[in-house]
């Protein structure tokens, strides 16, 4: 199932962002493996999705600043882990939890 499935199939409420987090380097530019608990924690990710944003106080959107295919830096902790039936792993996240957004 692509990104672009996902995306139709979940939806984001509010100020949540989904996020496909990278996967960790298991092996060195050598061809060494790198055991899993050596592995650093992935701490960078895409945007899969993204809700319409927060309301204020009289009630109209925050336009989210974050748009689908950003690379994103992510806390260490927090998020909630969502798997759907391909057993992909996706997390959610409010956009205040994230903690930059990478320019490449």
């Amino acid at each position: 199932m692509s990104a672009a499935a996902v995306v139709k199939r979940l939806v984001p409420l509010f100020d949540r962002v989904l996020i496909q987090r990278a996967e960790a380097v298991t092996k060195t530019k050598g061809g060494i493996v790198i055991p899993e608990k050596a592995q650093g924690k992935v701490l960078k990710g895409t945007v899969v999705a993204v809700g319409p944003g927060s309301r204020n106080e009289k009630g109209e959107h925050i336009t989210p600043s974050i748009k689908v295919g950003d690379v994103v830096l992510l806390p260490e902790y927090g998020g909630t882990k969502v798997e759907l039936e391909d057993k992909k792993e996706f997390h959610l996240f409010r956009e205040a939890d994230i903690l930059a957004k990478l320019e490449e």
